[in-house]
């Protein structure tokens, strides 16, 4: 069975990278046809996507954020990371990791989420 954890710490000062870790056991992160994404949901909004990482390591991200947000990854871990630069309170959220079955489309395991706090 597939389980995604994440990890990472719980509160962040204004101004600096948010890092989040998220440890994949049961499957490859390198296995074809899936990608593994990072999406969050800040208080009161809906689920939103953040960005992902393929099994060649090529990120994609949402326009939105694109220009903050970064994806790594280490296989010899089976972990994949976020990176988010110059967070504000507006990034408080809970931040899920997930993965994107390419054969048939949609998210089909999730990790339990970590909720990220953003405040000085």
């Amino acid at each position: 069975q597939v389980q995604l954890q994440e990890a990472g710490p719980g509160l962040v000062k204004p101004s600096q990278t948010l890092s989040l870790t998220c440890t994949v056991s049961g499957d490859s992160i390198t296995a074809n046809y899936y990608a593994w994404n990072w999406i969050r949901q800040p208080p009161g909004k809906g689920l939103q996507w953040m960005g992902a990482i393929n099994q060649h390591g090529s990120n994609y991200f949402s326009p939105s954020l694109k220009r903050r947000a970064s994806i790594s990854r280490d296989t010899s871990k089976n972990q994949f990371s976020l990176q988010l630069s110059s967070v504000t309170p507006e990034d408080t959220a809970v931040y899920y990791c997930a993965r994107d079955d390419l054969h048939v489309g949609g998210f089909d395991y999730w990790g339990q989420g970590t909720q990220v706090t953003v405040s000085s």
